[in-house]
């Protein structure tokens, strides 16, 4: 090869000639490239590749490969100038000599490269430029070949011009040459692992610099691919004329054609590129094979791409072998284990299972098949379907193997069928494995349940899975990719079949063939063995099925052969059953067909499961095991009145009489469920039945219009009615109401409202208000199940319009009280919450509110809070009004509001409840006090002598003890009022009001006194104000008079029982309030002075005459201008009365007042002089010189 360039060669332009010989250096060529490609499964390929430059496109079309370039008389050629259009045929050789040259040098810098960062520029960019050279090299040979090749006819006799026959030679010589290239490049797999290595090295990012290995490797990859190039260029310009390496013939004796060479090369180039997949495979898990490409960087995949599209237009054109028929000559041995064929030798001797490699690679190919000779995916056929292989290879799979390797094959034949037409014979093929094995788990361990497959607990999953097998996900989303570990193969294959039958709508030969092979594979027999899996399998392949072709057919093929299961069969058994059936139910209502036929059959079989489960010689166990299948008919069945849109397809046939069978029997927890499954067909009937009226004419649903959707909502109405209405009508006493009844109670309300006439003829002629009756206004219901039961109702206009506030307001505001005082706990709190809430909204409610200037806050929103605030509003608004009638019309509304508040109350007050003793207390007090003008007229005068007699006047106190001591403020306040604003009862209820105070004065009053006990004693605090008013100095008042009559009498000198005590509360009665008025003052002031006078105890005296200081400094406060005149006469009358009998002690305590007030006693001395001399002269004795 030196000698080839000696310094004697002379090219025809000399390399010394003038610069202005040679023109610019071409455009730079197409190659491979990946350091700009992101690797992505639907993206582009490389904007330098040969597909994206147009290469393979002008290849095709047989255009020039670079159209703009080579255009000038000379072209530069690895550094010398060369005349365009003869130098490959002149200087063949010489050209190829310095390409090897070339290619020598980029090898010697692979060989001497180390890690010295330093360095890596230096010999990246060198290794670019000899590459670049290299690919230059061959464009200029495909542009030459293009342009200037002609195919020499027989030379004649006459002499030639010595360039024709080197031209006639050329064809010859440049096979040659590019077989030396071949051999000289050897094939990819035999690339040192150094090079090798080059494929996985990564994208740098915007600073290309790559090692001289990834330029020798992809060097390569642009020399196989243009050798093929050239070689396929060369044919096309030679017309098919074959293309002999003359000199290679006759050194070696074998033929060497451009055919011959082409065909070799690219088998070659075919095997080595599986074999480098093969060796990708064997780090790849079952789960990432449809992620994971099959390529080890893009440069091979456009690789693959360029030689499909190749070999595809060679196959139409030139009638050569197909891409698939090489690689199916590839494949075949492979898979069969057999040796493959001489031209496809090399490919390693160890493959991790070649059958699941074959799959593997064949759909990952397939899926290249996409991209159009621009190197864009355009999701179109450009590559022809390969059945022939796939099925083959089904039939390995369909051999006995483990659910690992079956679940990606048949997910890789779901890939192929997205990509190509699905196949009837494939479909037939994974039939035949998975009927024999519909039984099996298809479970893969060491997946564990995500390799499972979905759950189906309802009939509306399992439709839903039977549509995402009929609407598989996009070939490269994730759906699909990951549907290894979603999804078993038996459900990848229903996606199969899915498509398979999805070909044909119209029911052509393969769809009815398909249908037919798989109602044969099933028998009474095979039904009968069927496990739970099994059956679950057979109802979702029918699904599929019926989904895809005839609906009525397949529902009436699958019920057919349901029928074949004994009666007997396990309870989950018949739970499948019938959510397959529900399933198929779910189906026909999509489409919009009656579902009559089917419910039939379905109701049949639940009411005699029902009457099992209500036969009392049935065991418990069995009882409980039967509730499996009944609760899934109760979710099957909601599911089903759920998801229709109108409910006129016969859906009431699935309501017999299996349920009065089924609640009947049912424990709590059951009663709940099926309770809750009512209130589902309620809510839904009544939605569809507003929506229908909505959208329908004015005359549609007028009386005796027979429209057909009227008629089924009332056979829907009707079925509910029949089948569970007389047992919510049986619980309604009960002690323990089920917490749903009330609600399923309201549905039926609301229903009644909506269509009354469906409604039994013994709640007619008004429905709503006979069932209203029986939960809502009766007596005997629990308070806790009319709590829950009204709200239901206040929501709702046409019910509100019905009836007025009053006619069950005192239930709302009374139910507040009495529910929490016997049954307290948070539900119950929460049900009084939402009633509040309700009431607060209610019209009157808010006009009331509003008319007295009350708004409730956010704790109003309590059901206490809002009490007081509606108690309140309502005394406020009566005490406001002033024209008589109106009074009277509002005592009137107001007792309505109550009702017979204390029948109400009485289960409360026998209660053990302590907490809601005092809410009752409360309650009833805060209406006394706020009431209490209105209360004391006659229309309501009875009701508050029965809440003091039954309340503050019982027999006994024992329990009632705390409740009162809380409350008893409100009572004293409020009678105290309507004692003084009562025009008939006044005298009676002041008489009322007098027993109610002694009774609690001496009721809380402690033996000792303690004040802790007096300051908190409820008289007192009834009596206490900031500021003195009218109605607190009247109350005080009649405390006074009480506590002067009844516990400050002394009889003779003894003193009154707990005289400290009482003495001690009247202190803290005097000091708690400022008074002023004298006339009250002075009431206590006669036991005053006695207690001073005759009581010596230290404490008496000291509260006594704390008491009496007390009184005499705010009535001589009040009476500044003359000495108080009721201080006077109270003193004169004690002086009168204890004279004679305690002269010393009288004029002691007179002393005492003197010092406190001396204006009253100098006043009074007058009196006391006259009273003195006529005690004297009673006495006889003279004057009392002791005084």
């Amino acid at each position: 090869m030196e000698d080839d360039f000696s310094q004697s060669l002379t090219p025809p332009v000399s390399p010394f000639a003038a610069d202005s010989l040679c023109e610019m250096t071409p455009a730079r060529p197409a190659c491979f490239c990946c350091s700009v490609t992101k690797e992505e499964p639907t993206g582009a390929l490389s904007t330098e590749g040969y597909a994206a430059r147009g290469s393979l496109k002008r290849l095709l079309l047989h255009l020039d490969p670079a159209p703009a370039e080579y255009e000038t008389d000379t072209v530069e050629v690895f550094g010398f100038p060369w005349v365009t259009e003869t130098a490959l045929v002149e200087s063949t050789k010489p050209l190829f000599g310095l390409f090897r040259q070339k290619l020598y040098r980029l090898e010697s810098l692979v060989q001497s490269s180390s890690h010295d960062f330093g360095q890596a520029g230096n010999l990246h960019y060198e290794a670019e430029d000899l590459r670049q050279q290299c690919v230059s090299f061959l464009q200029y040979v495909k542009v030459f070949l293009h342009r200037y090749l002609e195919p020499s006819s027989s030379l004649e006799a006459g002499p030639s011009h010595p360039y024709e026959e080197l031209e006639a030679q050329f064809p010859s010589a440049l096979l040659e040459e590019l077989f030396g290239i071949t051999l000289l490049i050897g094939r990819l797999k035999d690339l040192p692992a150094n090079v090798q290595s080059a494929f996985t090295i990564p994208n740098p990012g915007k600073v290309c610099i790559f090692p001289p290995s990834w330029h020798l490797l992809h060097l390569h990859l642009d020399i196989h691919w243009s050798v093929l190039e050239i070689l396929h260029l060369l044919g096309h310009k030679m017309h098919g004329q074959v293309v002999y390496a003359h000199q290679f013939v006759n050194l070696t004796g074998e033929n060497l054609t451009d055919t011959s060479l082409f065909e070799e090369h690219l088998c070659s180039l075919l095997c080595d590129l599986t074999g480098l997949a093969m060796g990708k495979y064997s780090k790849v898990r079952p789960t990432e094979a449809l992620s994971t490409h099959h390529h080890l960087c893009s440069c091979t995949k456009e690789l693959w791409v360029l030689l499909m599209h190749l070999l595809e237009y060679r196959n139409k054109v030139l009638h050569t072998q197909s891409f698939w028929s090489y690689m199916n000559s590839l494949l075949r041995p492979l898979v069969s284990g057999k040796p493959a064929a001489e031209q496809f030798s090399g490919l390693p001797t160890h493959c991790k299972d070649p059958l699941s490699f074959t799959w593997w690679l064949v759909t990952h190919v397939s899926m290249l098949g996409q991209y159009s000779r621009n190197g864009t995916l355009r999701y179109e056929k450009h590559l022809g379907d390969n059945w022939t292989l796939v099925e083959e290879l089904l039939k390995f799979t369909c051999n006995p193997k483990v659910e690992e390797q079956v679940r990606m094959h048949v997910h890789c034949c779901l890939s192929l069928c997205l990509l190509w037409e699905p196949s009837t014979s494939a479909v037939s093929t994974l039939w035949d494995y998975y009927c024999k094995n519909l039984s099996a788990s298809f479970s893969v361990p060491w997946l564990g349940m995500s390799g499972m497959g979905t759950l189906c607990k309802t009939p509306l999953a399992l439709l839903d899975q039977a549509r995402s097998c009929c609407s598989p996900s996009p070939l490269h989303s994730s759906g699909h990719t990951q549907l290894y570990r979603s999804a078993n193969s038996f459900h990848i294959f229903l996606r199969v079949l899915a498509l398979c039958l999805a070909q044909d709508r119209a029911g052509g030969v393969p769809q009815r063939q398909i249908k037919g092979r798989i109602y044969s594979k099933f028998s009474s027999k095979k039904m009968q063995e069927l496990p739970e899996a099994g059956l679950m399998n057979f109802l979702l392949l029918f699904l599929v099925v019926a989904k895809q072709v005839e609906l009525e057919d397949v529902a009436g093929r699958a019920c057919e052969l349901l029928g074949f299961l004994p009666s007997s069969c396990p309870t989950g058994h018949r739970s499948l059953v019938w959510r397959g059936q529900l399933s198929l139910l779910l189906l026909f209502q999509e489409r919009g067909l009656d579902v009559g036929a089917q419910a039939t059959w379905l109701a049949s079989s639940f009411n005699e499961t029902a009457k099992e489960f209500y036969n009392k010689t049935t065991e418990v166990s069995r009882r409980l095991a039967l509730w499996g299948p009944l609760g899934s008919y109760l979710e099957g069945v909601a599911e089903v009145f759920e998801t229709s849109a109108d409910l006129n397809l016969s859906e009431e046939k699935l309501l017999n009489e299996g349920f009065d069978w089924l609640l009947r029997a049912c424990r709590l927890s059951e009663l709940n469920s099926a309770l809750g499954f009512l209130q589902i067909v309620l809510a839904q009937l009544r939605r569809v039945h507003q929506r229908s009226v909505q959208s329908a004419p004015p005359l549609a649903w007028a009386p005796g219009n027979g429209s057909v959707v009227k008629e089924r909502h009332l056979a829907v109405a009707a079925a509910l009615w029949a089948h569970f209405f007389p047992f919510l009508r049986s619980l309604r006493l009960s002690q323990t109401p089920p917490a749903q009844l009330a609600d399923a109670a309201a549905g039926f309300t609301l229903l009644a409202l909506d269509l009354p006439s469906s409604a039994p003829q013994d709640l007619q002629p008004h429905p709503v208000q006979s069932i209203m009756q029986c939960f809502g206004w009766d007596d005997m219901v629990q308070p806790v199940l009319i709590t829950r039961y009204l709200p239901h109702l206040l929501q709702n206009r046409k019910i509100l319009g019905l009836f007025p506030f009053s006619f069950f307001s005192c239930y709302l505001f009374m139910y507040q009280i009495i529910t929490p005082a016997l049954l307290p706990g948070r539900d119950v709190e929460g049900q009084l919450c939402e009633l509040t809430r309700l009431v607060l909204r209610l019209p009157e409610v808010d006009s009331l509110l509003q008319r007295a200037g009350l708004q409730p806050t956010a704790s109003g929103l309590q059901p206490t809070a809002a009490l007081e605030v509606f108690v309140k509003a309502v005394g406020g608004v009566y005490s406001g009004l002033q024209v008589l009638s109106e009074r009277s019309s509002m005592v009137t509304r107001a007792l309505d509001y109550i009702g017979d508040i204390l029948k109400h109350i009485k289960p409360s007050l026998v209660s053990k409840n302590q907490e809601g003793l005092q809410l009752v207390y409360w309650a009833v007090g805060c209406i006394v006090k706020h009431w209490s003008p209105l209360l004391a007229t006659a229309k309501a005068q009875q009701l508050l002598f029965r809440i003091v007699d039954g309340l503050l006047l019982p027999l006994n106190l024992t329990q009632q003890d705390k409740a009162l001591r809380d409350s008893l403020p409100l009572y004293l306040q409020g009678l105290s009022v309507a004692s003084s604003v009562s025009q008939s009862q006044g005298a009676h209820l002041k008489q009322q009001l007098r027993s109610v105070t002694r009774r609690y004065l001496d009721h809380f009053l402690p033996v000792s006194p303690s004040m802790g006990v007096i300051t908190n004693h409820p008289v007192l605090l009834s009596a206490c104000e900031a500021a003195p008013t009218t109605r607190g100095a009247a109350l005080r008042r009649t405390i006074l008079e009480v506590l002067c009559e009844s516990f400050l009498q002394f009889k003779g000198h003894a003193p009154p029982p707990r005289l400290a005590a009482v003495l001690m509360f009247l202190l803290e009665l005097l000091r708690r309030n400022s008074d002023s008025d004298p006339a009250l003052l002075t009431l206590p002031l006669p036991p005053l002075l006695r207690c001073v006078m005759l009581v010596n105890e230290p404490q008496v005296r000291k509260t006594s005459t704390d008491a009496l200081q007390l009184v005499v400094e705010r009535c001589a406060a009040a009476s500044t201008a003359a000495p108080c005149n009721q201080m006077i006469a109270v003193l004169r009358s004690f002086v009168e009365e204890n004279e004679g009998v305690y002269d010393r002690q009288v004029y002691s305590v007179l002393e005492t007042v003197s010092v406190l007030d001396p204006a009253v006693v100098q006043a009074l001395l007058p009196h006391l002089s006259l009273s003195l001399r006529n005690t004297e002269r009673k006495r006889g004795l003279g004057r009392n010189v002791a005084l």
